[in-house]
């Protein structure tokens, strides 16, 4: 697969899903409908992301520059930007058919990780007016890192399809926002040692149908079996390979914008590229989450 047949596999998709969003809801309650179509701003948006162009701007110039072949009624940029950012609550919905339409939704096993989401320097974080007070000081462990921000939490299948993602203060440790991640879900939930809490474990085994399973320390008794420890050590992986692909080629970590509705936005639109991305693998009979393999050129 080229770039060429990426962006109209893309498109092709988004019309179907969002011929389907339409019907359950009216998008617009007044007015004509746009020329450049909502369909063409998501296939901008999506496509955009996954080719690495993680900013408003570099999208718009790379297809502005390369596309107009497929794109004759692109707007100016200041128009395309916002009717980009008026449609969250439809690739929200997209994202998530898309999970549902694979069955993602309904998988027994699933694993639990957070992201840390810096909003800015750490030495500016003092003269930061953009995200107070919801925005706070957090550390990741993983990456011995203090920071200003947020948590990204995830909840992805065992294919590698996020099914769940929620925007998490940073200072709370991770056993604390248990509720967050794993909202609306029952059966088996795998986490790493930041998620270790035995009274929790049987709380939410005993309340919510969850069975949490994390890594033990070497001074505990009570040890899983080494063909368990082996799964859950191969699964939490996974995990690991989703967030370093959001960090690296969706940039998460790196949004730069002044309020948290544009915040929220942008992380829902680079959720929906990854999870274009798997499902096109999984169409292909390709590893889901073999990013760099999926265009030839």
């Amino acid at each position: 697969m080229n770039r060429d047949d990426f962006i109209i596999h893309v498109y092709c998709w988004t019309c179907d899903e969002y011929a389907e969003v339409c019907r359950q809801q009216r998008m617009r309650r007044a007015g004509f409908a746009p020329a450049f179509t909502d369909a063409e701003v998501i296939t901008l948006e999506v496509c955009g992301e996954y080719f690495g162009l993680n900013t408003d701007e570099a999208i718009y110039d790379y297809f502005s520059t390369h596309y107009r072949h497929f794109f004759p009624k692109l707007p100016e940029r200041s128009l395309l930007v916002r009717q980009a950012a008026n449609l969250w609550q439809v690739k929200l919905q997209i994202q998530q058919r898309l999970v549902r339409r694979y069955g993602q939704d309904e998988e027994a096993i699933q694993v639990i990780d957070t992201l840390p989401m810096p909003m800015c320097v750490y030495t500016r974080s003092q003269r930061d007016r953009c995200f107070k007070p919801e925005a706070d000081y957090g550390y990741c462990a993983a990456k011995q890192l203090h920071y200003y921000g947020f948590k990204l939490g995830l909840r992805i299948s065992r294919l590698g399809m996020i099914t769940h993602y929620t925007l998490l203060p940073a200072r709370p440790h991770d056993v604390q926002l248990l509720d967050d991640l794993l909202a609306g879900f029952t059966g088996v939930a795998i986490g790493d040692k930041g998620f270790l809490d035995a009274v929790r474990q049987q709380e939410l085994a005993h309340k919510c149908s969850i069975e949490l399973i994390t890594p033990t320390r070497r001074n505990m008794t009570l040890q899983p079996p080494p063909l368990v420890q082996h799964l859950t050590r191969r699964w939490r992986k996974l995990i690991e390979t989703v967030g370093a692909q959001l960090a690296g080629r969706f940039a998460i970590e790196r949004i730069r914008v002044r309020d948290l509705w544009h915040l929220q936005h942008r992380i829902i639109r680079k959720v929906l590229a990854h999870t274009f991305a798997v499902v096109f693998n999984l169409q292909l009979g390709r590893i889901p989450l073999d990013f760099d393999g999926l265009l030839a050129a």
